[in-house]
């Protein structure tokens, strides 16, 4: 990503937005304009800069430019409540804010906040904050700004987690870390300067910054970027318009883009590479893609922590639950409870030793201690590693439920249901019971209506669980509560059986 990597592909098509097209020389000029312009605001070597921009080049730009001045990105979530912009702006210490008109329109007080502590740079039509026009400022900015003189140790981007459980927490990236971007797309995909990438989560997510952004600038291809958040069809007339070769979205999406008529997603067909990441794929999920696609759909793991990819399942390689095996470099172990490791068959914690890891988290010494220890990760997911060395991720240690004395897995509940057409999703949660007992309770979103998704639910998990495993509690909802990166927020539906339990006393 540095300035000799985008100027060797010089005129090939570096990122694609709607109908416009960015050469590689041409990003390189607006990389070189941004770093001067954030020169010229005072940015000082580590302090961190805030983007709240749709995707676009000009997002991409910015945010490569920040680096380059040896300043620390930071994108933000566009759907964040104010109260956690103002943690975030808080907790990193912001020296500037870039924010796109749209969302400095809608949130007007946080802007003038932002004004107020730290510089303001606005996309667009600037309005009432005291705000630099940054596109303006860009124009007239020189492009000699000398490059940051960068140790691999500094920090360059900062990522925030999704907040599934709580308040967004900053993950520390280095200059490093950005050199192993493209990792899988190198060494499993064999992607090159002939292909084109589009991946439909938000390049604020590190799935979708490194494999929809970063990682193709690395190896010469194309990203295509979608500006706003992803609906099917949108993204099948986007696949059909540009014709990626590798895809990379999350579970809940493939789901949706089952849901667009076969005339209208045909051309998916056409592409080369499906990848899911973000949480387990069903395996009834990937079964009716490829009878839908003909095609696979390849799992990837890796966490904010890791910035890259750390697992990935080759092409003809996907066989049932499988997530992947270890890419090169990356180190994986399974422990138990003790800090033992575990062998093949056997549940375990899965601990990593990564080229990427983060340097821990902003303002939490105590949770770095806790998971980033001598050089290994400790990623908080269950995983079971088979003879053939492949890795079946299992849930979060901390979703693992003991049942009447036996440990169930949430996802092997959701895994029966989702079997049965009624049901388009499912969630299975601990609930505790009048007696203070952890009892499961099963949440699904009906195909049409409400009891049939019931009744199919019910008949599955008494033909197919063990009584212990079963839910005690069956309820049907309009939608699974998820993060912006697609991942399940279990919480919110415990909580809401918890009050309606509570409401009848």
């Amino acid at each position: 990503m540095g300035e000799d990597a985008l100027a060797r592909h010089g005129q090939r098509t570096a990122l694609i937005c709607g109908e416009d097209q960015l050469s590689y020389a041409d990003l390189a000029r607006q990389v070189r304009r941004a770093a001067g312009v954030m020169s010229g605001l005072g940015l000082r070597p580590g302090e961190r800069v805030l983007l709240l921009m749709r995707d676009t080049p000009e997002m991409a730009a910015a945010w490569l430019g920040i680096v380059r001045a040896g300043g620390v990105a930071v994108a933000l979530n566009t759907k964040l409540s104010e109260e956690d912009y103002r943690h975030i702006h808080a907790d990193s210490a912001a020296r500037i804010t870039l924010i796109e008109d749209v969302f400095a329109t809608a949130r007007p007080d946080l802007t003038r906040e932002f004004a107020a502590h730290g510089g303001l740079a606005v996309a667009g039509r600037v309005g009432g904050a005291q705000a630099i026009d940054w596109r303006a400022t860009l124009a007239a900015a020189r492009e000699d700004t000398p490059v940051f003189d960068a140790r691999a140790e500094d920090p360059a981007f900062w990522l925030y987690s999704s907040g599934t459980t709580g308040r967004p927490k900053g993950i520390i990236h280095t200059q490093a870390n950005l050199m192993c971007a493209g990792m899988g797309q190198r060494e499993v995909l064999a992607l090159g300067p002939d292909d084109r990438v589009l991946a439909t989560s938000k390049l604020f997510f590190s799935y979708a910054l490194e494999h929809g952004l970063l990682g193709p600038l690395s190896i010469g291809a194309t990203a295509v970027l979608h500006p706003d958040w992803a609906e099917a069809e949108a993204i099948c007339a986007l696949v059909e318009r540009w014709r990626p070769s590798a895809f990379y979205s999350v579970p809940s999406f493939y789901r949706r883009l089952l849901d667009v008529p076969p005339r209208e997603r045909a051309a998916l067909a056409e592409v080369r590479f499906y990848v899911s990441a973000g949480e387990r794929l069903p395996v009834s999920v990937n079964d009716a893609w490829q009878r839908a696609t003909g095609r696979e759909i390849l799992g990837l793991y890796g966490m904010s922590e890791t910035f890259c990819v750390a697992m990935m399942t080759p092409p003809g390689s996907v066989r049932g639950p499988r997530t992947g095996k270890p890419l090169s470099g990356v180190e994986a172990q399974l422990r138990d409870e003790s800090g033992g490791e575990v062998g093949a068959g056997k549940p375990g914690v899965l601990w990593l030793r990564h080229p990427s890891i983060a340097l821990g988290y902003a303002n939490r010494p105590e949770a770095t201690r806790e998971q980033f220890v001598d050089g290994w990760f400790c990623t908080r997911d269950v995983f079971v590693r088979d003879a053939d060395g492949f890795y079946a991720h299992q849930g979060r240690s901390d979703d693992f439920i003991k049942v009447a004395g036996q440990w169930v897995q949430p996802g092997d509940v959701e895994e029966i249901v989702l079997g049965a057409p009624e049901i388009v999703e499912a969630a299975c949660v601990p609930v505790t019971d009048e007696a203070g007992f952890e009892r499961l309770a099963l949440f699904v979103v009906p195909a049409t209506a409400a009891e049939a998704a019931l009744a199919a639910a019910q008949s599955a998990c008494e033909a197919q669980l063990p009584r212990f495993k079963r839910p005690r509690w069956l309820r049907a909802v309009p939608e699974i509560p998820r993060t912006a990166t697609g991942k399940m927020q279990r919480f919110k539906l415990r909580e809401m059986l918890e009050r309606e339990l509570g409401a009848r006393g």
